[in-house]
């Protein structure tokens, strides 16, 4: 579905920061609604003890764009279940991501308050009241690799995103983020119109509007179906040459983390996959058992036999949340570095393979193991052992560094290692399904044949991948 909406829309400044969150997006999950500013009503003037709200210079450091911390608060009138109830009971519930502790202080010493006044813990939340929480805000650094430009006209520039960064500000990301980064570049009035969505740590194509009529044209060109649109992915083992449609039906276990899994009661989805290449290790993987799998290998675990990596072109023709990453995973060759669905510590040794009744892990295991990436445990994207097991587990990644904030005691992250600002889903190619246009971008270094081997380093047109589903699917004929 398309998603027409000016930047504006999605983040009032008045110099606030969220409550620090571990980096879940790369886990999918989503702000606390705190951090989303009611659009439809204006907000009444307060004053808080916050900086300019001019947007912050971005510095370079180790490859990553930084963004120096600030003060930031957010706003967010009375919703209908919290009428009735504390304001500390509130938070306790739906924002705990900070201790209990930490926010009965900030009640106390007006960090936050209702009606812009320095407010009880105990009071009692009415209709019509606003709540706002200001604080010293720390945005995670994204990678530092520009935002390449494919196309642009008077109406439309097509641009080719780098993993890592979000489109829009959301959770701890405010100013690195893509549109803010491109209105930096092109001054604070320019207002962009998106009409696509990627994930943060998903690369590749997207096509930002100068106006809102292009947008709507756009939109209803994806929301008829009539766009086609290619990904392609790096995958563990050798996937099938011929074509696949996965057609299995999918479902959101957790709305919170936007989980979802392959489920008969879930939502019709259907992706076709293709082989482009298969990449075999350098040396073979020894039999002996492996410290990173911590079990050997045997006959009633084939997934562990699993060596060497594909790259699948695949073709979402419905447009469900982690529709490629869950089929894939499902088929049994997830995405190779996928932090979610190609995580043994949330899906077990079999990564969730053929397993639709979730028999082997229930939702609740999943959705448990899940919360704990990010804070105690680094987000394992490992799943079986070849020659980038032992390098993974020796660089750094994102989680609790165990410091605090000179400024305001938030307790701080290690920078995240490059592993966790990449998701080896790359969106390659946009065209209209009647001939009209058609973008095309290269392919991302991760998909290039390795050193010393020979495969392609570009793909050919969509006809195979649309003739295997242009019966039933005649709208992308």
């Amino acid at each position: 579905m398309s998603q027409v909406t000016a930047a504006s829309k999605f983040l009032t400044i008045t110099t606030a920061a969220t409550p620090v969150m571990p980096d879940i997006e790369a886990l999918a999950i989503t702000e606390p609604e705190i951090v989303k500013e009611e659009e439809k009503v204006p907000s009444p003037n307060l004053t808080t003890p916050c900086d300019d709200a001019r947007p912050q210079p971005y510095h370079f450091e180790n490859g990553l764009r930084r963004v120096a911390p600030y003060h930031f608060t957010y706003k967010t009138w009375c919703k209908q279940r919290w009428r009735g109830r504390k304001l500390i009971d509130i938070f306790e519930s739906e924002f705990r991501d900070r201790p209990l502790e930490y926010y009965r202080n900030a009640m106390e010493t007006g960090q936050i308050c209702v009606d812009g006044k320095k407010t009880s813990p105990d009071h009692i939340l009415k209709n019509g009241e606003l709540v706002s929480h200001t604080i010293h805000r720390h945005e995670p650094p994204v990678t530092g690799d520009p935002i390449g430009i494919l196309h642009e006209d008077d109406d439309m520039i097509v641009i080719n995103k780098p993993s890592g960064i979000p489109v829009h500000p959301a959770g701890r990301y405010n100013f690195n983020s893509v549109i803010e980064i491109m209105k930096s570049e092109r001054g604070p009035d320019w207002i962009p119109y998106t009409c696509n969505r990627l994930d943060r740590l998903t690369s590749g194509i997207m096509f930002v509007a100068k106006n809102p009529k292009a947008a709507d044209r756009l939109g209803e060109q994806i929301k008829q179906r009539s766009v086609r649109k290619e990904y392609i992915a790096r995958v563990i083992g050798n996937f099938p040459d011929e074509e696949v449609v996965c057609n299995q039906p999918l479902l959101q276990i957790s709305p919170k983390l936007g989980l979802n899994r392959v489920r008969a009661s879930g939502k019709t989805a259907r992706t076709v996959f293709k082989k482009l290449a298969y990449y075999p290790p350098r040396e073979p993987r020894k039999k002996e058992t492996s410290d990173v799998l911590g079990a050997p290998e045997d006959e009633d675990r084939p997934w562990l036999r699993k060596e060497g990596y594909s790259i699948v072109r695949c073709l979402p023709v419905t447009g469900r949340t982690h529709q490629i990453r869950v089929h894939l995973q499902h088929l049994g060759h997830p995405i190779q570095n996928d932090p979610i669905y190609a995580n043994q510590r949330v899906w077990g040794m079999n990564l969730g393979y053929n397993d639709p009744e979730a028999l082997e892990n229930t939702d609740e295991d999943i959705i448990t193991r899940l919360n704990r990436m990010g804070k105690e445990e680094v987000a394992d994207a490992v799943a079986y052992h070849d020659e980038m097991v032992d390098k993974y587990y020796k660089r750094k990644a994102e989680k609790m560094s165990g410091e605090l904030c000179e400024v305001c005691d938030t307790p701080l992250y290690t920078d995240p290692g490059l592993q966790e600002l990449s998701l080896w889903l790359h969106s390659l190619r946009y065209e209209d399904a009647g001939g009209e246009w058609s973008y095309v971008s290269p392919l991302p270094e991760w998909a290039l044949p390795p050193s010393g081997m020979s495969g392609p380093t570009e793909v050919g047109d969509m006809n195979e991948l649309v003739s295997a589903v242009k019966d039933v699917n005649p709208e992308i004929a």
